[in-house]
């Protein structure tokens, strides 16, 4: 009895923990996506991902408007999406894309975390010709033959089409990202999350040790309140 308490208030207090660090991130998503594009989601595809990426992490509705209303008020005015390029052992390239509004304070500590776990952060557009910005979404595995599907998302922007278990990932460029949502949405498929992604253009392979070891760099990097997402050229 007294085990399965403790383990039940574990399990408890790693879901609040997790929603202590996610939901602040995916509400300051939703606010810049209604800031950037409009409040209403039928005509801001950015907006209609980010508040689908929120429902996936089951953030109350309550949130999820309070974060939209946001975008209209003073506060939002200040806040800014940043891209940092940086660098770590064994060939890394990072690419850290955050949202905030004291951006010298998110300098200051994305450059520390890179100091203390052995990266480097570089000059702003040093890995511009490293990457590709890229519309991606990932969907539900469809019913429906997805060589089919490639030649009907074709006319709406589609560049690459994959099936990796039971997820299928569509991939257009940055600037088709509205038409895409609207394609796949007249197509009746079901997005699990969307947005717009840094790929590498080429891609590096890190043993077990290596990898552990620029782990340690990318999840100080994933856990600050002001960094949205990572991007590495690691496969």
């Amino acid at each position: 009895m007294g085990r399965a308490f403790e383990y039940r208030r574990a399990a408890k207090e790693a879901r609040w923990d997790k929603m202590s660090k996610v939901f602040p991130k995916l509400a300051k998503a939703i606010t810049v996506a209604a800031k950037e594009g409009g409040i209403d989601p039928d005509m801001n595809p950015k907006l209609r991902a980010a508040i689908s990426a929120a429902k996936a992490e089951n953030m109350p509705k309550d949130n999820i408007d309070a974060a939209i209303k946001r975008a209209n008020g003073k506060d939002s005015a200040d806040i800014k999406t940043i891209f940092y390029d940086g660098k770590a052992a064994h060939g890394t390239q990072i690419i850290v894309e955050c949202a905030t509004d004291n951006p010298t304070r998110t300098v200051a500590n994305v450059k520390a975390i890179f100091h203390k776990n052995g990266g480097e952060i570089l000059p702003s557009g040093s890995l511009s010709f490293m990457f590709s910005r890229k519309s991606v979404f990932e969907l539900e595995k469809p019913t429906k033959d997805i060589e089919e599907l490639e030649l009907e998302l074709i006319d709406f922007g589609l560049e690459e089409i994959e099936l990796e278990g039971e997820s299928l990932y569509v991939y257009g460029d940055y600037t088709s990202f509205g038409t895409l949502s609207e394609g796949i949405e007249k197509l009746g498929l079901e997005v699990k999350k969307a947005r717009l992604e840094y790929i590498p253009t080429s891609s590096i392979s890190l043993n077990e040790e290596e990898m552990s070891e620029v782990e340690k760099l990318l999840d100080k990097l994933e856990d600050d309140d002001d960094v949205q997402a990572v991007y590495t050229n690691i496969e």
